[in-house]
């Protein structure tokens, strides 16, 4: 049983006297695949981090995105919840992983310094019957015009600006990131956070 709790506790990244400095610390880290575990787990912290303070919360992003459903998940947790939610990317910050990274609000969405983005419409497996392929192609374009009105707000892009430049990968560096709306601030260290 107390080998069970452990095994838990170690899959959650969380375990002992470091599971609680890091709780302490607000920090919530988000790396690889976006999916349901992921956003069930994510979204968990940040709820438990609101009960807790209304401190900020630091959100680091390093992801190849996944899921829009589950990036949709935590994307909606961050504009929930009553604290601050700062978004730092570090590494990539790819399709849902940019997803979450614009549930913040600009002036809170930061990155380190060899940051890259990637921006592309959804993307899907489509099979079956002819009519459920119907079906799965017509939630595809809806989930398409989603992503462009929200990107759009979040970068003050048009919806159509972003749709052109989305129909294939879309790479931005940290400077491009800026100019585009998409990133608030390059910092370096913790010491630059607000």
């Amino acid at each position: 049983m107390a080998d069970d709790k452990k095994k838990d506790d170690e899959d959650k990244g969380v375990g002992g006297k470091a599971g609680e400095l890091f709780f302490k610390s607000r920090n919530v880290i988000i790396t690889g695949e976006i999916n349901d575990k992921l956003a069930n787990r994510i979204t968990t912290q940040l709820i438990a981090l609101a009960e807790d303070s209304n401190d900020p919360i630091n959100l680091f992003i390093s992801s190849p995105g996944g899921h829009v459903e589950s990036g949709d998940m935590v994307h909606d947790m961050i504009k929930f919840i009553r604290p601050t939610v700062r978004t730092i990317g570090s590494g990539w910050v790819a399709s849902a992983g940019a997803l979450i990274f614009v549930g913040a609000k600009k002036e809170n969405r930061f990155c380190l310094p060899n940051t890259r983005f990637l921006l592309h419409e959804p993307r899907g497996g489509i099979g079956g019957s002819a009519s459920d392929m119907w079906i799965q192609a017509e939630q595809i374009r809806i989930m398409r015009e989603r992503f462009h009105k929200l990107f759009a707000e979040a970068t003050g892009q048009t919806p159509e600006k972003i749709a052109e430049d989305t129909q294939r990968d879309f790479w931005l560096g940290t400077k491009d990131a800026i100019d585009y709306g998409l990133l608030g601030k390059v910092i370096n260290t913790a010491d630059d956070l607000p």
